[in-house]
């Protein structure tokens, strides 16, 4: 069964780090971009980071540069995003997706209201910043 797999999220206080995994199960995650998005209570979802099959190139959005990093273990079929100083304002149910088109995925992740054309998306973790 093809499938991405997020793990990692929790209840964590302003100021301290959570790290996200996106495992795939049934395919080669390595031919794959993969981003990650995020859609907090009432908000639309939004793209978060993302990086390219072989790790070489990565892109943040604005609010979170920093403070996140993304990187994958191809070996280990798996992406990550490590948060740093997260905020209240970082809750959110967290989503990686994935699809062979690197540009692709960079332009959605940026804002283009495309999500539906990304191929492959797992069911989310949610993280709750909060004191």
């Amino acid at each position: 069964q093809v499938q991405l797999v997020e793990s990692g999220g929790g209840l964590v206080q302003p100021g301290g780090s959570l790290r996200l995994s996106c495992a795939a199960s049934g395919f080669t995650l390595g031919n794959y971009a993969i981003g990650w998005f995020r859609q907090a209570p009432g908000e639309e979802r939004e793209g978060v980071s993302c990086i390219n099959n072989s790790g070489s190139s990565t892109y943040y959005v604005d609010s979170v540069k920093g403070r996140f990093t993304i990187s994958r273990d191809n070996a280990k079929n798996t992406v990550y995003l490590q948060m740093n100083s997260l905020r209240p304002e970082d809750t959110a149910v967290y989503y990686c997706a994935g699809d062979l088109e690197a540009d692709l995925m960079t332009t959605i992740v940026a804002g283009a209201p495309d999500q539906k054309y990304l191929e492959l998306w797992g069911q989310g973790t949610l993280v709750t910043v909060s004191s």
